[in-house]
C-alpha cells in the first residue's frame, strides 16, 4: 500500500492531479439522491431487523440505486412492523430456518446480514449457496479461518462478498487519505485510534464469547484496526497488545473490556490504538507525519465527522454513511466501480488476521509478526 504513495510522491504537479482526481471526486461527492437515475437497481434483503438494521432501512430511503424489498428474522413481529413500514411484500419475508428459499426469488440481489457476529459465516455461506450476493457488517467473522470459508462460498457460487465498511467512502476521510497520498503530511510518522464506550446491558449478545467472538475488539476497536491501515496507507508487518480487565464479572473469559494494541508498518511507521468497553468519549484519530497532521473527532460515529489538519479544517459535505454505503455498494456489483479504499471479503480478511494476531499477543505477551 505504501509503494503507491511513494510513487504519487515523485510525480509532478499535473501528473498528480490527473492520478488523484478520481479519489478527490469521491472525497467531494454530494451523493445527490434526487438526481435522476434509469440505471440497475439493488434490491437488498436486510438479515438481522436490530437498531443498526433500521439505521440502515431508513438510510435506504433516500438511495436510488439500491432497493430495500424484503427481511430476514426470527421475530415475527418485527417481519410485520417492517412490512407496514417500508412496504415489504410477504413474498419477500423469511426467517432464520427457510431463507434458503430466496434462491428461487428473482426479486432479491443481495442480503445484508446484520446479526451477531458468530453467526455469520453460516448465513453468509447460506446466502452465497442461494445465488445472492452477501453484504455482511463488520468484523466479517469471528476469525481469519472464517473469514476464508466465506470468500470461498462466495467466489464458489460467482457472487460478491462485500462488507459494511462505510467510512471508506466518507468524505472527510476521503480527503485525509487524497491528503496523504499526494505527499502533503510527508513521511507518515505515526498514528493513533482511540475507540470506545461504556457499554450497558451485562446480557447483550455483544458480551456473550459464543455469539460476539471477543468483547470492544470484536466491536468498536474494529475501527481502530482498519483505521490504522486506511489512514496510513499501509498494512502492518508486527503487532503487539495489552489486554487490562477491571470487570470479570461484566467481562467474563474470552470477553475483553480494555485492549490496547500497537502496529509496526513497513516504513518504519507505528501505530498505538486502544479499544475499550468502559470509558467513553473515545472516538479519535490522529494521523501525524513529517510535514503536517490530521486529527478527526468524533472519526467513525454515526453523526457528522469532524477534523481538522495542519492546512485548516475539514470542510466536506457532511452525508448519511448508510445511504452513501448502498448507493456505492450498488455500483460495485452493477458495475464493477471500484472504491479508493476496498470494501470486500479480502479486505475485512485482513483485519480478521490482525484480530486473531491481537487476541494471540495479549495472551501471550510476545510480538507477532505479520504479512497480508
Amino acid at each position: 500500500m505504501n509503494t503507491r504513495r511513494d510513487f504519487l510522491q515523485k510525480l509532478g504537479l499535473s501528473a498528480l492531479a490527473i492520478q488523484l482526481a478520481p479519489l478527490s471526486g469521491w472525497a467531494d461527492s454530494k451523493h445527490e439522491p434526487n438526481k435522476q437515475y434509469d440505471g440497475p437497481v439493488l434490491r437488498v434483503a436486510i438479515m438481522g431487523l436490530g437498531s443498526y438494521g433500521e439505521r440502515v432501512a431508513e438510510a435506504m430511503k433516500a438511495c436510488v440505486k439500491a432497493k430495500l424489498v424484503g427481511v430476514i428474522s426470527g421475530t415475527p413481529s418485527k417481519i410485520a412492523n417492517w412490512q407496514a413500514k417500508y412496504g415489504i411484500p410477504a413474498k419477500n419475508c423469511y426467517n432464520y430456518q427457510n431463507f434458503d428459499e430466496i434462491k428461487n426469488n428473482p426479486d432479491i440481489d443481495a442480503v445484508y446480514i446484520i446479526t451477531p457476529n458468530g453467526l455469520h459465516r453460516e448465513e453468509a455461506i447460506r446466502v452465497a449457496k442461494a445465488g445472492k450476493h452477501v453484504i455482511c457488517e463488520k468484523p466479517m467473522a469471528l476469525n481469519a479461518k472464517e473469514g476464508q470459508d466465506m470468500i470461498d462460498a462466495c467466489k464458489q457460487a460467482n457472487v460478491q462478498l462485500l462488507v459494511g465498511y462505510r467510512m471508506h467512502l466518507e468524505p472527510k476521510t476521503l480527503e485525509v487519505i487524497r491528503m496523504r497520498n499526494a505527499g502533503e503530511f510527508g513521511k507518515i510518522l505515526f498514528f493513533q485510534g482511540l475507540c470506545g464506550f461504556t457499554i450497558g446491558d451485562p446480557t447483550q449478545w455483544r458480551l456473550n464469547k459464543q455469539l460476539a467472538g471477543g468483547g470492544s475488539l470484536m466491536d468498536i476497536g474494529i475501527y481502530a484496526i482498519n483505521g490504522s491501515r486506511y489512514m496510513t496507507g499501509e498494512d502492518p508487518i508486527w503487532v503487539t497488545a495489552q489486554e487490562t480487565k477491571n470487570d470479570p464479572i461484566k467481562f467474563k473469559e474470552g470477553v475483553d473490556e480494555t485492549i490496547q494494541f500497537q502496529f509496526g508498518f513497513p516504513s518504519g511507521a507505528v501505530a498505538s490504538c486502544l479499544s475499550t468497553y468502559s470509558m467513553n468519549n473515545l472516538d479519535k484519530f490522529f494521523l501525524n507525519g513529517t510535514e503536517g497532521f490530521a486529527e478527526m473527532q468524533p472519526s467513525t460515529g454515526y453523526g457528522p465527522i469532524m477534523g481538522h489538519t495542519h492546512k485548516g479544517a475539514l470542510t466536506q459535505p457532511v452525508t448519511v454513511h448508510q445511504t452513501v454505503q448502498m448507493e456505492e455498494m450498488a455500483d460495485i456489483i452493477f458495475n464493477g466501480k471500484k472504491p479508493p479504499v476496498p470494501v470486500d471479503g479480502y479486505e475485512a480478511l485482513k483485519d480478521l488476521k490482525l484480530i486473531d494476531a491481537i487476541y494471540l499477543a495479549a495472551k501471550t505477551g510476545k510480538k507477532v509478526e505479520m504479512s497480508l
